[in-house]
């Protein structure tokens, strides 16, 4: 997997006064399945309104990749009651926002809005999650802005393509190595019936958990999903696709050509989640080496590589390779010090300060454990976990994990001259 730090500088002493005004997370579930989960936050008149449902990219298969992605584009294109677009304009109209995504292992669709307007945003999810219509124009139309969503931002982004060839390279046997945008001749070939069983065989309640952080009673949550939900019957839901992938033995190179000017280097080695980990406490290792790596301007690929040698821009990728093998055994050989590794963990304070001071990020972690199946406690061990890591966990995580049977190499091989595309890797299609 590939995971990144969100960089940020802030005084830890925040910390006390954000965590004093966060509330107990209330949990729920209705008879045919539906997880209910709520925490009240006063400080405004708003709520966060989310329904997740557990299904992604991972539950596809060749000849249908894509297909979570265009199902959610279909939602909102009109039911039985609403007209397409409808349900948008009256969020609108009540001063609220709204948007979806879809990731590997869910798809999930959220209002910000004021809270007087939760009953009739769960009213709206409801109608949707069992009356979709998928008029046979409307799928026509969005599958053309499916594809052209996949041209702009895969095929015309020399970076993002080498990204989506690496993943595929490293995870030859897993679900997870399709992108969730789908590959271009499955698009191509999807029908409206492809959507249509999709959507019938996930689109459940027992198969999906409301989400609601704002300005509300959580016994008031539960009596309005109970009131839109509760008669929704449960769905029989197809079996996941295993988990389980090849055994490692051996590193893989490949070569992507692209018009671009110059090239490029990506190097992923195969790590364990929180979902897939033996112990919690190698992923909480493993983050804190990633940030000394690429953790801002004061991390050492930026010290080292870009203002250090100042490589990065003109050197070749053999070279760039070199480089970022001589930091890896520098980690391996315990080069850390006490600063360095507390640099690091203040980012993190840091971090979880300003997440937790968002409504749409607490319902966000709240919805990703759960649909993850990771569990609600992970949401503050994180924090405990990466202040307990040391710098003997670095070394020893980094021996253990990035080595070259775990390792696959991608390259840009540059064609053509016009430099088209040469934007940030995707990080998938979450907010």
């Amino acid at each position: 997997m590939i995971r990144t730090l969100v960089r940020a500088i802030a005084s830890v002493l925040l910390a006390s006064a954000v965590h004093a005004g966060e509330t107990s997370l209330h949990e729920y579930e209705l008879d045919n399945g539906m997880k209910v989960l709520v925490r009240a936050d006063e400080r405004a008149p708003v709520v966060v309104s989310q329904v997740w449902y557990r299904v992604g990219s991972v539950d596809e298969h060749r000849g249908v990749t894509g297909v979570s992605h265009a199902v959610e584009h279909m939602m909102f294109k009109g039911t039985n009651d609403y007209a397409p677009g409808q349900m948008s304009q009256i969020i609108a109209g009540l001063g609220g926002e709204e948007n979806a995504f879809t990731s590997r292992a869910y798809t999930a669709y959220y209002q910000q809005i004021g809270a007087q307007h939760l009953d009739r945003m769960l009213e709206l999810e409801a109608e949707r999650m069992s009356d979709l219509r998928f008029p046979e124009a409307e799928v026509d139309s969005e599958m053309q802005v499916v594809r052209e969503e996949r041209r702009q931002r895969v095929e015309d982004q020399p970076r993002a393509l080498v990204h989506e060839r690496l993943r595929a390279a490293a995870l030859p046997s897993s679900p997870a190595r399709s992108p969730v945008i789908g590959w271009r001749g499955d698009l191509e070939s999807m029908t409206r019936s492809d959507l249509v069983q999709w959507y019938e065989q996930w689109y459940g309640p027992n198969n999906a958990a409301v989400v609601v952080v704002g300005d509300v009673e959580p016994e008031r949550v539960l009596e309005l999903a109970r009131r839109h939900f509760g008669a929704k019957k449960a769905v029989e839901l197809p079996p996941r696709p295993a988990r389980s992938e090849l055994e490692p033995r051996g590193e893989t190179r490949l070569e992507v050509a692209a018009s671009a000017k110059l090239p490029y280097l990506a190097m992923a080695w195969r790590v364990p989640s929180l979902a897939t980990a033996e112990q919690a406490d190698d992923v909480y290792a493993l983050d804190v080496l990633a940030a000394i790596l690429d953790g801002g301007r004061s991390a050492r690929l930026q010290r080292n590589l870009v203002r250090g040698q100042q490589m990065a821009s003109s050197a070749s990728a053999s070279a760039l390779e070199s480089a970022l093998d001589d930091e890896i055994a520098a980690l391996k050989a315990g080069e850390i010090d006490t600063q360095e590794l507390e640099r690091v963990k203040t980012n993190v304070r840091a971090r979880d300060v300003f997440e937790r001071d968002s409504m749409f990020y607490q319902a966000l972690c709240l919805g990703r454990l759960e649909m993850t199946g990771v569990g609600q406690d992970a949401y503050d061990a994180y924090l405990e976990g990466v202040e307990a890591v040391t710098a003997a966990d670095v070394a020893r995580v980094a021996k253990a994990y990035l080595v070259d049977e775990r390792l696959t190499v991608a390259r840009l091989v540059p064609q053509g001259v016009d430099g088209a595309g040469q934007g940030a890797a995707p990080t998938g299609q979450d907010p």
